[in-house]
């Protein structure tokens, strides 16, 4: 109970933290969302993970999910508030960003990863049950039963493939008013449709040929790697019209 307390506690404190930065901007004059740089959204990936989690705890009534999805936050969060390369200093909008349809845009994809995220722990956790299905180590028996990790990890890549869908909806409707066209195969538009398209072939996958357990936990994990390309990679090693979300 108390672990359940503490992160409600710090989701809650999260967010106030999120609207308070978003009080802040506006104070000294740039007023917008704290959605817009590498610093803001690592708070916010973190935060719809935490989130995401959370309603899946009260659901299922079991804590050992936690164990593979709250590190992660707590990463993102550490990467982000002692990385020396992410400045926290809240920043003018470039004119790019400076548009009604950035809250649309970044809530939609980031709650996508998110629940792709969430959907990789479960992934790895049905991976390591399979694996070890005859054992009788303690801590593997307090892993929810394969059928329950497989019905949430399709759960979530459906809820993911959704978000994503109106993130790539919303942007290249927000692409057209800023830069003039819909899609421009910029490297970040093109990683997330390579991101879409994986998520799309393993519910496809699942729903026509039947394919369920293990082989959807393997392409899960390798969506995933797409998804921290897209998100990571882009800004690391390619340069493009996204290139100020670095």
């Amino acid at each position: 109970m108390s672990g359940t307390l503490s992160l409600a506690g710090g989701i809650a404190l999260q967010t106030i933290g999120i609207i308070m930065r978003w009080v802040e901007s506006c104070r000294i004059g740039y007023a917008h969302a704290p959605l817009s740089d590498l610093y803001e959204s690592l708070i916010f990936f973190s935060g719809t993970r935490a989130i995401i989690y959370f309603v899946i705890e009260l659901r299922l009534k079991n804590k050992a999910i936690g164990a593979f999805v709250l590190p992660v936050a707590f990463l993102l969060m550490a990467y982000a508030s002692f990385s020396p390369g992410i400045s926290g200093q809240i920043k003018p909008l470039v004119p790019a960003l400076q548009s009604n349809w950035l809250i649309s845009h970044v809530l939609t994809c980031f709650l996508g990863y998110a629940a792709f995220a969430v959907s990789f722990s479960m992934s790895v956790m049905y991976l390591l049950k399979y694996k070890n299905a005859s054992s009788a180590n303690k801590i593997l028996k307090i892993f929810p039963e394969r059928d329950v990790l497989d019905t949430l990890n399709y759960q979530m890549i459906l809820i993911g493939l959704l978000m994503l869908t109106l993130g790539i909806i919303t942007g290249s409707i927000w692409a057209h008013s800023a830069w003039g066209t819909y899609w421009s195969w910029d490297p970040k538009e093109t990683w997330s449709l390579i991101t879409w398209l994986v998520y799309a072939v393993i519910l496809h996958a699942r729903l026509s040929r039947g394919w369920d357990g293990k082989r959807i936990a393997i392409m899960s994990i390798i969506g995933f790697g797409c998804v921290l390309f897209t998100y990571f990679g882009v800004n690391l090693l390619l340069s493009g019209l996204h290139s100020y979300g670095s």
